[in-house]
């Protein structure tokens, strides 16, 4: 089940704490039923994380990066060298196989970062905002990466801005306010729902990504009892669920 949550400031820290990385503050965690909340760490050799950031080495080229990653799983060296050839086959980085990463462009780097997730077959994938700031054809190829992934039965638990992502790669979508899900549901019917709300959509010419984050977090800011989204890098979605008078 692929499942999208939209969160701001707070979203790191709460994949974070899902994944082992951060001290849980509150409420606890389940995996596959069994509560690891005390014990986060045993839920590790069944989950991948792909971070907003890179987490590979610089110095190292993109099979051995590989290869490192099959290692701190307990990969035996034959079959984490023959996975890695065959991942970077995969993911279209053969010919860079021997450069080293930090030779690589942001979308080679985005695309080695999730083979080197996946790496360990895991049932849960953590992916955090996994098409930002990369170019549209790498973008195109790891959505439908993430589409075999999910036909493949890997549970994937997606962040992203792009509303428009989340409708086509997601069964169910949640949405998360100060570190509560606000709003969670299958695709069709929050569709549904915003039927009936108000919706403006605010296009810019020219903008930066981030210069586009700034201006949804002002927003929300300012205008708590509004939705507003991020539905591409140059287009804002306000909804509002108040009638027009």
């Amino acid at each position: 089940m692929a499942f999208s949550v939209r969160m701001e400031q707070e979203k790191q820290l709460q994949i974070n704490m899902l994944v082992g990385l951060a001290k849980i503050t509150d409420g606890k965690i389940f995996y596959k039923g069994e509560d690891l909340t005390e014990n986060i760490k045993k839920a590790q050799r069944f989950i991948g994380v792909v971070p907003d950031e890179s987490n590979l080495y610089e110095e190292m080229t993109g099979y051995e990066n590989l290869c490192f990653c099959g290692s701190l799983y307990g990969i035996y060296k034959k079959e984490r060298e023959d996975k890695s050839v065959k991942l970077l086959e995969t993911f279209g980085l053969s010919e860079f196989a021997n450069k080293k990463f930090k030779s690589y462009s942001k979308g080679m780097k985005r695309k080695l970062t999730i083979a080197a997730a996946i790496i360990h077959e895991p049932e849960i994938l953590f992916m955090d905002e996994p098409t930002t700031g990369i170019d549209v054809a790498s973008a195109r190829q790891i959505r439908n990466l993430i589409k075999d992934l999910h036909k493949k039965g890997t549970t994937i638990f997606l962040t992203t801005h792009y509303i428009e992502e989340a409708e086509r790669l997601c069964d169910r979508v949640a949405f998360i306010n100060k570190g509560e899900i606000i709003k969670v549901d299958t695709v069709p019917n929050l569709i549904e729902q915003t039927r009936e709300s108000n919706i403006i959509e605010v296009s810019f010419e020219e903008t930066s990504s981030e210069e586009t984050h700034r201006l949804l977090n002002k927003l929300n800011q300012q205008f708590s009892y509004l939705e507003c989204f991020i539905k591409d890098q140059t287009t804002i979605k306000i909804i509002s669920n108040d009638k027009i008078r």
